[in-house]
């Protein structure tokens, strides 16, 4: 009777541990066309009581970039994230390029956090260019010579897997992340670009029909012991 309560339990662990491998599936699913967005994966792995267990793991492999007709669009080609600041002063990081003119002129992302320390572009230019190592240029007509407003700064992690997901494609730090360290000098950042999500979608289908047969499998075994031991108890109480 113990062994088969055995088997239960960890088939309803096991089962359970499926579902929150099949929720990870289906976020990368969802974020198939999110900007920057970097796909999760839940490995599994047996515990010495013989019960299934997990961990999340965030592959930050570069994502392709596609060109836009917008210039305020940026990609990471690289490493790094941007620090981007909200109106109460929270601080979060982003591959999610994005942007437009905000309030006043600065640039900010799509839901309006400020980028870096803010920069904010003259209205009445002639061209502006953000350049490889992210410095913005602005020129005041067409003969002029360009002048540089501020720059998009570029930060990485030691361990940029530990960043926490926070919504809206932004990240903060944590004590496993490591503290943010500005790169510089560097040629990672393209104007007129956005970083697409790195999903593999065909290996995500994939998961996602060995998790629905593993699944079953589960449910099949679970049904078997539950009614043999349905049938151990009514032979005991006979």
């Amino acid at each position: 009777m113990y062994n088969l309560q055995g088997i239960i339990r960890k088939g309803i662990n096991n089962s359970n541990i499926q579902f929150d491998r099949l929720g990870y599936v289906g976020t990368n699913f969802a974020n198939f066309g999110t900007t920057g967005y970097k796909n999760v994966t839940f490995e599994q792995f047996l515990t010495e009581e013989g019960y299934v267990s997990g961990t999340t793991r965030t592959n930050c492999a570069q994502g392709a970039l596609r060109i836009t007709n917008n210039p305020y669009d940026v990609a990471i080609k690289g490493t790094g994230y941007i620090p981007v600041v909200s109106e109460d002063g929270k601080v979060a990081y982003t591959r999610d390029g994005s942007f437009k003119l905000g309030k006043d002129g600065y640039l900010v992302t799509s839901d309006d956090w400020m980028v870096g320390s803010g920069i904010q572009i003259p209205s009445n230019i002639h061209n502006f260019q953000i350049k490889r190592n992210g410095d913005v240029m602005v020129m005041d007509t067409a003969m002029s010579t360009p002048r540089k407003i501020g720059s998009i700064p570029l930060v990485q992690f030691q361990s940029p897997e530990s960043l926490k997901e926070t919504g809206h494609n932004k990240l903060v730090q944590t004590e496993d992340s490591g503290a943010p360290k500005l790169i510089k000098n560097h040629d990672y950042i393209y104007q007129n670009n956005l970083e697409t999500a790195n999903v593999d979608i065909y290996g995500e289908v994939n998961n996602m029909l060995r998790l629905n047969a593993s699944m079953l499998a589960h449910m099949q075994l679970m049904k078997v012991a539950y009614d043999m031991y349905n049938k151990g108890i009514n032979i005991r109480e006979s």
